[in-house]
């Protein structure tokens, strides 16, 4: 540099010869000065006075490149983005290259817009630190500029080890010392700039790095092709009883080291007096010694591999018996020899459902335990009939106990004491039912006449509940209609004004409505008896013709009563068609919902009713008719239009009338058929079975449907998984951290080098298996002397720890003790065997 602060130039006088088809190459070079630190300029004077080249004079006028902003060191986290810059100027074409400790940079993304340089790493890993050199071309000279690149590894982030940077192994010992730095970061990142030296493309060797070893370690290879974390048919729900121990196990392949722990309310599982994990490479047990209702939830595992992570959710369920009945019974229909008790299930079942439900009695006046006798352990509702074992005018008082798969429930509360009737013939008038004409009361709620008790069902229109009558003390039925909008309060309105008409002992009655916005209720008969074909395929029920005859018969007195209102049912099926109670053959008629008046001028054609029970003119879309019948179709409509099963013309189709008169019902209601054996059950159970899994298949499809939609998927034809492809939650995420540790550990050799015996002239291979975390670096060594690859020596190191040394065409000279050596941060070991030559 002049004193004026102009630049210096140096004058070198040569003569040279330049063929045409290449650029020149200077000879010399100077330092130019702002080129930045890590510059090297290479160019061609501008004032060389030879003259006898007819092609340098094109020369004079390219501009040599120069970085006028040179690259800066920088120091990042794992994960994030590593971006280098630079500009550069000099005559076009130039061409950049980027180099990484010296080689070539396969990976990153290096761009050049004429002016400014720059090379993005994205997610960066620790290996991806060292020495980045990017490197300029033209025709008149090149010029290179580099700069040293930190990464903090993420046990570093993160707060799990104390070292602050992954320093590659080509980095000086100066550096590098055992994973530690005892200099800052900025000292590092100068030490690692300055252990690289980049010679100019074109030479023979790209790069020289220098190391205090003299040969580089062998890394594990890493294809891709190893075992793929995953879980081997791990469970999805666990029941135990409690008290009991519960294992919690799930097998699992990876690529070793495999670590996992347990998570549950979002902490990490460790293992105490109560839980404890049994933990191997290949399966995870959680313990739970005593279990109890408390360990009732969701257990996520999550494993960790060398390259991937995955997690898995069982779902564990401690059943204990179910608290006792939440009420006591409530009676009515009391009679000399019977009555009804009506109470609510427990408030907790402890786990699992309520199977069923167990009545005792006992004498009023007697308050010995002992006294307590049991009248029934079949009854599957929330109400039942006694009517064995009571004596007119005797006293007694009752209990319930409810049970489950885990056992039977301590008793609910004892009922009032009930006195008996006297044995007296019923009058007739006391026989007939009486019925009421309703009307919609707008200015009550349900509530203000009614207890709300627990749910019966539910369907398309809303939900039924039980309740109970304030004054009168009668249990009903609540039909809740939705009734937000116009149509569903219509809909409501309709039901409740065609149930005025249906005054019949077979047809449910409905006997209060309420509509207090957005609520409408309808208040109906409770029918306790459950469904006619549920009734009928009971073990201890006894089937016979007689009572077939009678259950026909009832359904056609309800249909005809109907038929003479001019209203017809449209959705007769077997679920509508109801037990009074649970020990007689008398049924009714349920569900008028889609009932509909039929108008001699105005043709009724509707599409709607049960898919295996509906008539070929609702298929068909045709005139309804009171011979509309019904008959179980399977669902196949096929079946239903080609009238399979039902005369497709309605005018052949017998009247309920009819039908009452067939000589089939006559021979039995004149007493003449003493036919009265037990039949066959089979048909009718597989049909319900049927039903059955019809209704839950309908159920796992929109089960399914809706996770699909939750998850934002849009093919519900690909499952979906909770292990390996799926995203960790944050709680897993959280344990990586954890797990991460958990895996690290000095080499360790699973399986030593043997001593082997060859021929001279054969190939040798000396085997050993090797573990630890990180992933150690390996070096071969003949009796003190480290070895390097050449075709007579190969060194593998595959990703599942398999170290091998293959010597081909061993000579005597090749008889030694070969070692290997394994290196990671956190130790070192080796094992050696003999190699013997035989002469």
């Amino acid at each position: 540099m002049n004193g004026d602060g102009s630049k210096q130039r140096f004058v070198s006088t040569f003569r040279m010869q330049i063929k045409p088809e290449r650029a020149s190459s200077s000879s010399s070079s100077s330092s130019a000065a702002g080129s930045g630190p890590g510059t090297d300029d290479t160019r061609i004077s501008d004032q060389c006075t030879d003259r006898g080249s007819l092609h340098l004079s094109s020369a004079k006028h390219l501009d040599p490149p120069i970085f006028i902003e040179p690259l800066q060191d920088c120091y990042v986290d794992e994960g994030s983005d590593i971006t280098l810059r630079g500009v550069l100027t000099g005559s076009q074409p130039l061409k950049v290259s980027w180099l990484h400790n010296g080689e070539v940079a396969l990976f990153g993304k290096p761009s050049f817009n004429g002016r400014q340089v720059s090379f993005v790493v994205t997610e960066c890993l620790p290996e991806d630190a060292g020495v980045y050199t990017c490197m300029a071309v033209n025709g008149a000279g090149r010029t290179s500029c580099c700069a040293a690149v930190g990464v903090r590894d993420f046990e570093t982030i993160c707060g799990v080890q104390k070292c602050v940077s992954k320093i590659p192994s080509s980095a000086p010992k100066s550096i590098k010392q055992n994973g530690m730095s005892s200099s800052s970061p900025i000292d590092e990142l100068q030490g690692l700039r300055g252990s690289i030296r980049t010679s100019p493309p074109g030479s023979d060797k790209q790069s020289t790095v220098s190391s205090p070893r003299e040969v580089i370690p062998k890394k594990r290879a890493d294809s891709g092709k190893g075992a793929t974390l995953r879980f081997e048919n791990p469970p999805l729900h666990l029941k135990v009883n409690a008290g009991q121990t519960a294992r919690l196990l799930c097998l699992f392949t990876g690529s070793p080291p495999l670590v996992s722990c347990w998570i549950r309310n979002k902490e990490q599982i460790v293992d105490g007096p109560e839980l404890c994990t049994e933990n191997t490479d290949q399966s995870s047990t959680l313990v739970i010694a005593e279990t109890k209702p408390q360990h009732t939830g969701c257990y996520t595992i999550v494993v960790r591999d060398r390259k991937s992570s995955a997690e898995h959710t069982i779902t564990l369920s401690v059943i204990e018996t179910p608290q006792p009945p939440a009420s006591s019974p409530l009676i009515s229909r009391v009679s000399a020899t019977s009555l009804v008790l009506s109470w609510s299930g427990p408030c907790y079942d402890g786990g699992s459902a309520v199977l069923g439900y167990v009545v005792e009695v006992k004498k009023s006046g007697r308050a010995e335990a002992g006294d307590w006798r049991e009248l029934t352990a079949q009854c599957r509702s929330t109400s039942y009939r006694v009517c064995t074992g009571l004596h007119p005018e005797e006293q007694y008082c009752f209990r319930v106990r409810a049970y489950n798969a885990a056992g039977v429930s301590e008793p609910g509360p004892v009922s009032l004491v009930v006195k008996m009737e006297q044995r007296v013939k019923l009058r007739e008038e006391e026989a007939l039912p009486v019925y009421t004409c309703v009307t919609i009361d707008s200015s009550h709620k349900v509530t203000d006449h009614y207890t709300l008790q627990e749910k019966l069902g539910m369907g398309k229109f809303g939900l039924v509940f039980k309740v109970t009558h304030k004054e009168t003390g009668r249990v009903c039925a609540g039909k809740f209609y939705k009734g937000r909008r116009a149509k569903e309060r219509e809909a409501a309105r309709k039901e409740i004004e065609l149930m005025n008409y249906l005054h019949h002992p077979k047809l449910v009655q409905c006997l209060a409505a309420y509509d207090h916005k957005p609520e409408m209720v309808m208040v109906m008969e409770l029918i306790a008896g459950g469904e006619l074909f549920e009734r009928i395929v009971d073990d201890s029920f006894e089937h016979t013709e007689p009572a077939s005859v009678h259950y026909v018969q009832q359904i056609l007195e309800g249909i005809a009563y109907m038929h003479e209102q001019n209203i017809i049912h449209l959705d007769l099926k077997p679920e509508n068609i109801v037990c009074v109670d649970t020990f007689g053959t008398n049924i009714k008629i349920i569900d008028f919902g889609l009932a509909g008046r039929l108008d001699p001028n105005t043709p009724l054609k509707v599409l709607h009713g049960t898919a295996e029970f509906v008539a070929p003119e609702v298929i068909n879309y045709e005139p309804c008719v009171f011979s509309h019948g019904y008959v179980e179709h399977r669902g196949d409509l096929l079946h239903i239009t080609e009238c399979s099963l039902l005369n497709k013309d309605t005018r052949r189709r017998m009247s309920c009338a009819e039908a009452l008169a067939h000589p089939w019902m006559a021979a039995f209601n004149s007493g003449d058929c003493a036919n009265t054996k037990s039949l066959s059950k089979e048909k009718m159970k597989r049909f319900l079975a049927r039903q059955k899994w019809k209704k839950a298949g309908k159920a796992m499809l929109a089960l399914k449907r809706m996770a699909l939609l939750s998850k934002g998927e849009s093919n519900p034809g690909s499952p979906t998984s909770a292990g390996e492809n799926s995203p960790l939650s944050p709680e897993a995420e959280h344990a990586l951290v954890s797990l991460e540790q958990k895996m690290q550990g000095p080499p360790h050799f699973t399986q030593c080098l043997k001593d082997q015996t060859v021929a001279p002239g054969s190939s040798a291979c000396l085997s050993c298996h090797l573990t630890g975390y990180p992933d150690p670096e390996v070096v071969w060594l003949c009796g003190e002397e480290p070895m390097e690859e050449s075709p007579a020596v190969q060194i593998e190191y595959d990703e599942d720890g398999r170290c091998n040394l293959v010597l081909a065409k061993v000579e005597a000279t090749d008889a030694n003790v070969y070692t290997c050596r394994a290196t990671n941060e956190h130790g070192e070991t080796c094992c050696s065997a003999n190699l013997i030559v035989r002469e």
